[in-house]
């Protein structure tokens, strides 16, 4: 009996340590498609909370996303808090159904993304400006669509396995931008 309670104790353990994959949401609704959600016009809005939870940076991002085929460019402008602005243009691809993958001048080697259902989890390394130096910081993401305007977005930001922080953004489709 005390085999089979410390057996059942260990699975629990293991089970409640597993990681979420996005193919527990494949299920979830409405279904994210990125070249449609991707596609015109968007704005966010976020902030960067760091590891004491404390809020330092919040920011307004206008988006413009074309796809042709399984390539998409997404254009973004990004307005901080303190008035400093800054531009990144992704160029993503679809690998195959729900693979993605993506560049952009400061992002480090490529990201890897995978869509199921409403969430999509993306993970890259992002070399970023802070002060007079930069940084390589790896990003893992998560977006989940909750209806056909609105997608949220949790990433949690690392170094050297060290957490750093977390940026929270509202995506809005078609929004109030003026790109």
């Amino acid at each position: 009996m005390k085999g089979l309670l410390i057996m059942a104790s260990t699975i629990a353990l293991l089970t409640g340590c597993s990681s979420v994959s996005v193919k527990d949401y494949k299920n979830e609704s409405p279904k994210l498609v990125l070249e449609d959600y991707l596609n015109g016009n968007l704005e966010a809005h976020g902030f960067f909370q760091d590891r004491s939870g404390m809020i330092v940076k919040r920011f307004k991002v206008l988006m413009k996303g074309t796809w042709t085929g399984d390539t998409g460019i997404l254009d973004e402008s990004f307005e901080y808090s303190d008035g400093t602005k800054s531009k990144r243009v992704w160029t993503l691809k679809k690998t195959a159904e729900g693979k993605y993958t993506g560049t952009a001048s400061d992002v480090i080697g490529e990201a890897h993304g995978e869509s199921a259902g409403n969430a999509f989890h993306w993970k890259y390394t992002l070399d970023l400006p802070v002060g007079d130096s930069n940084y390589h910081v790896k990003f893992d993401d998560w977006m989940y669509l909750m209806d056909d305007k609105i997608m949220l977005n949790k990433s949690k930001m690392s170094k050297f396995g060290v957490y750093l922080g977390e940026v929270t953004l509202v995506f809005i489709k078609g929004g109030s931008n003026e790109k």
